[in-house]
């Protein structure tokens, strides 16, 4: 099995004492769903399989980046049309700032966590989401001076203009789309590190990414955890 494996994630768990379909079921099924960490721990051992909880949490953070960059090759291209906005997300007691981008069908775009909700913030989640999935015709927003702000340094630049729009209903459907990734991170109670914080938070979008349908594949016949598990390959 490990033969047909992604060479990076065979580098990945080449130390890991575990087998791989008890790795991948434990780390699939904290990105999926509202468990915490003990939540899965007694699942496991409910099944004769004894894995301390903290365990599990070094799992996901050792392979969600290598699963999400292989999903990154295989998403299906978003619209051009995108709403964009902020959710706030506690680490170590403090708000820190999740910006997120659907497109007009709710198909995400992309999400990125950071300290500050500025100016600064707004640009580098912009930048990143264009630079994975092209320059989108317009963005629509809420009030927040920092987005329009952020927007017109990118219109700055080189390439077509982004055109921006403020008007709060047409946002709805990012809003209401925060709810499934607030409903995931709730167990969790409370991040304890920016960067683990970072890796689940990506975890937990792509797997809504799957549910969504947004893999090629995702057509195939597949339920979410098998195309989940064929990232592995």
């Amino acid at each position: 099995m490990r033969q047909a494996l992604n060479p990076v994630l065979a580098k990945v768990i080449k130390r890991l004492h575990y087998p791989l379909d008890v790795i991948l079921l434990c780390v699939r099924w904290y990105s999926a769903y509202p468990l915490s960490l003990r939540n899965l721990e007694e699942m496991m051992a409910e099944r004769g399989i004894y894995v301390d909880h903290s365990t599990v949490h070094r799992w996901a953070i050792k392979l969600l980046p290598v699963l999400e960059k292989e999903f990154r090759r295989s998403k299906r291209k978003v619209g051009k049309s995108w709403r964009m906005d902020e959710t706030d997300i506690k680490v170590k007691g403090e708000w820190k700032y999740l910006y997120r981008a659907v497109d007009k069908a709710g198909d995400t775009v992309d999400c990125l966590l950071r300290t500050h909700r500025d100016k600064a913030a707004a640009r580098r989640f912009f930048e990143q989401a264009i630079e994975r999935n092209g320059a989108p015709e317009k963005v629509t927003i809420d009030k927040s001076g920092s987005n329009i702000a952020a927007l017109e340094a990118i219109n700055a630049g080189p390439g077509k203009r982004i055109v921006a729009r403020q008007v709060k209903y047409l946002n709805n459907i990012v809003e209401q789309d925060h709810r499934a990734i607030k409903r995931r991170t709730r167990p969790m109670l409370d991040f304890k590190d920016f960067r683990c914080a970072r890796i689940l938070l990506s975890g937990i979008e792509l797997m809504h990414m799957i549910r969504k349908g947004q893999m090629k594949n995702a057509g195939s016949g597949q339920t979410p955890a098998q195309l989940f598990y064929s990232l592995a390959a």
